[in-house]
């Protein structure tokens, strides 16, 4: 008999203008100041501002981080874990994609558990023994997800390596999923980080560790993506709900059952020249379910109608050619290139072994060998 884990946070508050309900979840947990982690953008154009805004009318004190990058650094954790434990605050409210997410995550645990301040040390599963401090996660893309995750992924700038964390002890403790907080989003980190939405979805969907529940959650989200990204890059109300929702519940089933090697390659690609981790998904998507199509039953059939093709009389090897081209459209249409002018010939050896060793790649349905690697890699050339 084989036994499935399911790790979920505890609250999540869905729907236009949920952002509503924080000081109320505050008021309720007696806390007195918050540490709100946001990036730089956000402040700049007053996206933040919605949330904090709501903390001035209610009289909550807080102290505000914007030390994050679009790919968190080991420094970026420790100077949020330094200012985290000079402020005062007693608990957190991270704003933002994956990159305020991921930097959220990493303090919160070092803050609590302090012998990880290297950061280094909480790669793959770290058995932290306390909780991150309370954290309240208000998502502004429709992508990552990480408000209802066990995962983060922090760079490693001198080893031009990114690494992943795997939590139970990380995962905030309230989501607030508000399409409102999503609508200022420009369509390219709009179309860069539903494409990585979608990327969890499928490979989430096809991982050897995925199972009925997983399956049901990344199906409906590669639905949810099929139908509202096109909508949601031109900034429809809708289509941001849409996505809003695809993103979450993809994210529910990979926080449970892992990834693959898009994820892989796209981290290495992300720490090696700073591509964003949406588009580098995107770019590698089509590629890797190209490779894996041969291990993956009968799931690219279900994958292809997601996307609305009518797969009546087809071969397996006509729906797998059109669940492939079906993402690579959609990937098209919201303006992902599909070449990677930064690659460079000198740089595949590195990039192979490094997507070989993240912690993804033992998730794919199939082993992919440093020549696969590198045949995968030329397609972005």
């Amino acid at each position: 008999m084989s036994v499935n884990r399911f790790v979920l946070n505890g609250t999540s508050y869905h729907g236009h203008g949920a952002i509503a309900e924080i000081p109320g979840i505050i008021a309720s947990k007696g806390f007195k100041k918050a540490f709100v982690a946001s990036d730089p953008d956000l402040v700049k154009f007053g996206v933040t501002a919605k949330v904090t805004g709501l903390l001035e009318q209610h009289g909550i004190a807080y102290e505000l981080y914007t030390d994050i990058k679009p790919n968190p650094t080991i420094e970026n954790v420790q100077h949020g874990v330094d200012a985290y434990r000079a402020s005062g605050a007693d608990f957190m409210i991270t704003i933002g994609g994956g990159s305020s997410m991921d930097t959220g995550k990493g303090i919160g645990i070092i803050v609590n558990n302090p012998e990880y301040y290297d950061v280094r040390s909480l790669e793959g599963v770290a058995p932290t023994k306390h909780r991150t401090v309370f954290t309240i996660a208000v998502p502004t893309t429709g992508g990552t997800g990480a408000e209802s995750t066990i995962n983060y992924v922090i760079t490693d700038v001198e080893r031009k390596r990114k690494f992943v964390c795997v939590d139970p002890n990380d995962i905030p403790d309230v989501a607030i999923v508000d399409p409102d907080m999503m609508s200022s989003m420009p369509k390219g980190l709009t179309a860069s980080t539903g494409m990585d939405a979608l990327t969890h979805a499928i490979e989430g969907y096809t991982t050897k560790a995925a199972w009925a529940l997983s399956d049901c959650l990344d199906l409906e989200a590669i639905r949810l993506i099929a139908k509202n990204l096109r909508k949601a890059v031109q900034n429809d109300p809708d289509g941001r709900e849409g996505m809003a929702l695809a993103q979450y519940v993809t994210a529910m089933a990979y926080s449970n059952v892992g990834l693959g090697i898009a994820h892989s390659m796209a981290h290495t690609l992300g720490a090696v020249y700073d591509t964003p981790h949406g588009v580098a998904c995107a770019m590698m998507l089509p590629i890797v379910m190209e490779f894996n199509q041969e291990c993956t039953g009968e799931k690219f059939k279900a994958i292809a109608e997601a996307f609305g093709v009518d797969t009546t009389g087809m071969s397996q090897s006509e729906y797998r050619k059109a669940a492939i081209d079906a993402v690579r459209q959609l990937s098209v249409d919201v303006g992902i290139p599909t070449k990677l002018e930064k690659l460079k010939e000198e740089d595949l050896p590195f990039l192979c072994e490094s997507a070989a060793a993240d912690a993804c790649a033992p998730g794919n349905p199939r082993p992919a060998s440093l020549a696969d690697f590198e045949a995968m890699f030329r397609k972005l050339m």
